[in-house]
């Protein structure tokens, strides 16, 4: 029986970044994902099918093995918890902060516990029980910028990229917790069962983040 992978890729943004990079490394959809309401696309390679799903999805598609491989942003990996899979090319896309961010200027919180929002809820758990700062993590979906100024939050824990949205709702980023870039994830029992077909997609895609450096010829 032939084998086969599917490589999960994550919807948005990530995926405007990703696939040029698909392409430098050999691996075509043949039709324009951006443009089709379909989720399954078959590539240049016969065994080779790419899924787009949100990209908070990728780590349990890979983690279940529905998905052989996955592309998604280290953030989304640290708030999964990966333990199922491993993690062998930074693909250097999409890049950003996770950071925290409170009201500027605004005075020290004393004699209770901190409140913080986000949609990373583990990260935020784990940062502020490492910094030895008992905080209660109250989780939000989106508008993250607003939940200090209407009192829900005295900090949030939020991606950063230029930082004006923080600053148009009067919040300065404090605290770098980690800096994001996608990665190239692969579900362990695949990286067993089929790492002869694994194994040229990642070199591929290696040198294909290589080449894609600010200064090499090619690159940004």
């Amino acid at each position: 029986m032939k084998q086969t992978l599917t490589l999960a890729l994550s919807k948005g943004r990530i995926l405007d970044d990703t696939l040029p990079l698909l392409a430098a490394a050999d691996i075509h959809p043949l039709e324009d994902i951006r443009s089709s309401r379909k989720l399954i696309f078959d590539t240049n390679h016969e065994h080779l099918k790419l899924i787009v799903i949100r990209a908070t999805d990728v780590p349990t598609y890979v983690e279940y093995g529905a998905a052989d491989m996955g592309i998604a942003g280290k953030d989304v990996l640290m708030e999964h918890g990966a333990q199922e899979m491993y993690e062998p090319v930074d693909l250097e896309i999409a890049k950003c902060r996770l950071m925290t961010a409170g009201v500027k200027g605004a005075a020290p919180v004393v004699g209770r516990r901190l409140k913080v929002a986000t949609k990373f809820v583990n990260v935020a758990k784990a940062y502020y029980a490492e910094q030895g700062i008992q905080a209660d993590v109250i989780k939000l979906y989106g508008a993250m910028e607003l939940a200090p100024l209407m009192g829900l939050a005295d900090k949030i824990v939020d991606i950063v990229d230029t930082g004006n949205t923080l600053r148009a709702n009067g919040l300065q980023p404090e605290e770098l917790i980690a800096d994001i870039s996608s990665r190239m994830v692969v579900g362990k029992a695949s990286m067993k069962m089929k790492y002869r077909l694994i194994e040229p997609i990642l070199e591929r895609l290696q040198a294909a983040v290589v080449a894609n450096r600010p200064g090499q010829e090619g690159g940004q």
